[in-house]
């Protein structure tokens, strides 16, 4: 079986996108094939460079008034587009360029917790202000909306009654780290 190519986009520390770029870096069913960024400043992209991982830096304009990414995606035969930090909500013209096949994580059990400015520390902020019993992590397809497409792997785990916003983050992000790399080697199975 020919590899699968995977494209990640990424705006900051890159941590997620770091342990994909490790779980494919010789794996016979997937491989990282590009890094797209908004944040040229952005610290995955030290992270990319240690494992030859070529990228692309883009502008607001370049993403939003062009065709200019999803031609860039196409003409390198990407299979799976995978959200890893990115902050932007991605445009219609991408969307439709990869039906079903552009992926993000959240840090938060979605519904809840979701949707514009629900990102990081702000979700988890929210989450203990709730006094929830328990988050998670949640992996879902992309629609033209934050955080409102098709569900497609959850896991929970307990917030405890003295947890700040980054004891809770140190906890999903370890699931992140664990999850996140076997659920695309799923997808591209599919």
């Amino acid at each position: 079986m020919q590899q699968k190519k995977i494209a990640i986009f990424a705006s900051g520390n890159g941590t997620n996108a770091e342990k994909i770029f490790d779980y494919f870096k010789n794996h016979s069913t997937g491989k990282v094939s590009l890094l797209l960024t908004n944040n040229s400043k952005a610290p995955v992209r030290e992270r990319a460079k240690k494992f030859a991982i070529p990228e692309v830096v883009f502008n607001r304009a370049t993403f939003y008034e062009t065709d200019q990414i999803p031609t860039l995606l196409k003409d390198n035969e990407i299979d799976l587009v995978v959200l890893a930090g990115f902050m932007w909500l991605v445009p219609e013209n991408l969307v439709k360029a990869f039906p079903k096949k552009i992926v993000n994580i959240h840090p938060a059990l979605l519904p809840k917790y979701g949707g514009k400015g629900m990102y990081g520390s702000f979700v988890h902020a929210a989450v203990g202000e709730a006094r929830e019993k328990e988050s998670g992590l949640t992996i879902h397809s992309l629609n033209e909306n934050y955080d409102e497409g098709n569900v497609i792997f959850q896991e929970k785990c307990k917030v405890d009654l003295n947890d700040s916003p980054e004891d809770l983050a140190k906890k999903i992000h370890l699931l992140e780290h664990e999850h996140y790399p076997k659920v695309i080697e799923k997808l591209l199975h599919s």
